[in-house]
This record gives C-alpha cells, sequence and structure tokens, in this order.
C-alpha cells in the first residue's frame, strides 16, 4: 500500500508534490471511521449517472461546503471513470464499488472505490501538465484526483483507491 500525501498548491505530478509513504506507521482511516453508504455497480459508462446521485444524495446527509463538494464530485467521477474504464475495461460483469465515511469527530469524509481489475502502475504516471502531454485528451484523471482530495491511497495494485476530504 502506497500513500499520497497532496499538496494542493503545487504543480505537476512529481516528487517535490507527492509524499510516497511505504507503511502506515499508525492505523488508517478505516479503524477510526464508519461506513455510511455504498453503492455497487456494473461497469458500464453511462452508469456514471448513480455515482452523481450517489454524490448528491451524500451532500443532503452531510454537511459540505461548495467548494469541497466540487472537489468531491470531480475526484469521485474521474476515480468511477477510471474504475471503468481503464480497471474494469468496460466489462458489464465486473462491478465497481464505492462507499463513504466520516471520522469520528467528523472533520473528514473518506471514500473507497474498488475495481475488479489488475490495478496499474500509480508510481509512474505521466505529468499532464508537462508540454509533451498538454493537447492529450486522457490522462488527467488521477492527476486531478490527487490535486483536490486532501489525503489519496492506492493499494490493491491500484484496484482500490481511497480518498479523503476534510470537511
Amino acid at each position: 500500500m502506497i500513500r499520497l500525501d497532496t499538496n494542493k498548491n503545487s504543480r505537476g505530478v512529481n516528487s517535490s508534490n507527492v509524499r510516497f509513504v511505504n507503511q502506515f506507521n499508525s492505523f488508517t482511516l478505516a479503524a477510526i471511521t464508519t461506513i455510511v453508504k455504498s453503492i455497487k455497480f456494473a461497469s458500464k459508462p453511462e452508469n456514471i449517472s448513480i455515482v452523481e446521485k450517489f454524490i448528491d444524495e451524500l451532500k443532503s446527509e452531510v454537511n459540505i461546503g461548495d467548494e469541497v463538494f466540487g472537489n468531491i464530485l470531480i475526484s469521485l467521477t474521474e476515480g468511477a471513470n477510471n474504475a471503468m474504464i481503464h480497471g474494469n475495461k468496460c466489462d458489464e460483469k465486473k462491478d465497481v464499488e464505492i462507499s463513504w465515511s466520516v471520522d469520528d469527530r467528523g472533520k473528514n469524509l473518506t471514500f473507497i472505490i474498488k475495481d475488479q481489475g489488475p490495478g496499474f502502475d500509480y508510481n509512474h504516471l505521466p505529468d499532464p501538465t508537462a508540454p509533451e502531454n498538454l493537447e492529450k485528451t486522457h490522462g488527467r484523471g488521477v492527476f486531478l484526483m490527487m490535486q483536490l482530495a486532501d489525503m489519496i491511497v492506492f493499494s490493491d495494485k491500484g484496484a482500490t483507491v481511497e480518498m479523503s476530504f476534510k470537511i
């Protein structure tokens, strides 16, 4: 498992703005949280509307400011799209699961997105802000998630992503 503590004021995806830690020295977020709600759906791109509805329902249950809500909406839709398209290869027999929880103090909202794919090499992603990548129409999802979440953790060889947002 790799933990990525993101720095929202930085640019690009490189070692200067993402800290890689090989192990947790303390407990994980799951140890202090309770799963409030989860959804599971087939890997069909049109199912992104299920994710959007899931996020809208969350806003009615948890007090989230507009800026954080926007960060969550973008991060979760990018993560769900990656899980369906890249992880599960749009195989409708494979599911994507998303769950959310709030820590005991009500200060952090955590999401876990799981797919049934083989994972990906999250340590060697191209920098979408590099000049040679600016014109590409893909390759920004993980970058956006890393910029918008307060913490992101990839596990299961990249088939699971955990994102935390301060609320």
